[in-house]
């Protein structure tokens, strides 16, 4: 079996950012949608949710599995555009970013959320933790001319 250690030597690579966003997403979701929501094939290594999103431009229902940093058990969750270390923000954030009221589906429990954009002091105290938490990240940030977009969300009352 392969070793975290292992794990994030290889997502750190250039190779991986060029294959991995066409082969996780799809597994994951199709695993997800087989155990009816109760497992995420990468959720594995990382914690991971599916991010049900409204399209920015589309306003089409977009479904998109996503690595993240759970903050407060069941209520809030750290979300990050990291793409992989590739040039371009993810789709999914553009869809945060216009319409923040989303949900997750969160140990096979779907939840209405709010996303917010993590900016300044807020983010650097979060970047900390999620370096800690996954170091690959420092290595998609110091590959692109942009700066990974972070996202807090948090459950929304029904």
């Amino acid at each position: 079996m392969i070793g975290e250690r292992a794990v994030q030597r290889i997502s750190s690579t250039r190779g991986f950012a060029k294959v991995a966003p066409h082969v996780i997403p799809a597994l994951d979701r199709a695993v997800h949608r087989l155990t009816r929501g109760k497992v995420i094939l990468s959720a594995q290594m990382l914690p991971g949710v599916i991010l049900t999103s409204t399209g920015a431009r589309s306003g089409l229902v977009r479904r998109t599995p996503l690595a993240c940093m759970p903050e407060e058990a069941g209520r809030t969750w750290i979300l990050i555009g990291s793409n992989f270390g590739r040039t371009d923000h993810p789709a999914w954030t553009h869809n945060l970013l216009a319409r923040p009221d989303a949900e997750v589906s969160w140990k096979g429990t779907d939840i209405p959320v709010r996303a917010a954009l993590l900016e300044g002091e807020e983010r650097a105290a979060v970047w900390k933790r999620l370096l800690a938490f996954w170091p690959p990240y420092a290595t998609y940030q110091a590959r692109v001319d942009r700066e990974i977009r972070v996202f807090r969300i948090t459950r929304r009352d029904s």
